[in-house]
């Protein structure tokens, strides 16, 4: 079953890169105060470099100026390229958290997974952006395909917060 607006974050592991390598982030941090989280379907493809990623970047100030404290992107991707990936895309600069969902439990916890195996895609996240209030789901928009980024985009988002 897919997520709602309504329902709570489900407990989970999500990975990023440390001081000492990779780094247990429990999404029970993600439940504390306001948070901007989103999904790509994968780091350095094509929508989420060019499109997903910064529409958060440029509104990163905006998110904070209205009272977000984090602004986190999960990807099904190992935490080195989510590291990479956040580097290159300016997130990291911007102040978001691109945490690594490498074995994809949360996405499925989420009910937003999702195969295309034409592009050698398997059990990635659809592409969604989401607003959380104490863990709690205030917003949530998915696209009908991974190759879109409208409903999900920072612009849409920012208007519901």
């Amino acid at each position: 079953m897919t997520i709602t607006v309504g329902d709570k974050l489900p407990q989970g592991t999500l990975l990023r890169v440390g001081a000492n390598g990779p780094e247990a982030v429990d999404t029970a941090d993600l439940a504390q105060g306001r948070v901007a989280l989103f999904g790509v379907p994968g780091a350095f493809t094509g929508t989420c470099t060019n499109a997903h990623m910064p529409s958060f970047v440029r509104n990163a100030d905006a998110f904070r100026d209205k009272g977000v404290s984090r602004i986190v992107c999960v990807t099904v991707n190992d935490p080195f390229v989510a590291d990479a990936w956040a580097k290159s895309t300016g997130a990291q600069d911007a102040g978001i958290e691109v945490l690594a969902d490498a074995d994809g439990s949360l996405t499925r916890a989420l009910g937003l997974n999702f195969d295309a195996p034409p592009a050698g895609l398997y059990g990635r996240t659809k592409r969604y952006a989401a607003l959380l209030k104490d863990g709690t789901f205030e917003a949530l928009d998915v696209e009908d395909s991974p190759g879109q980024c409208g409903v999900s985009a920072g612009e849409a988002l920012l208007e519901k917060v």
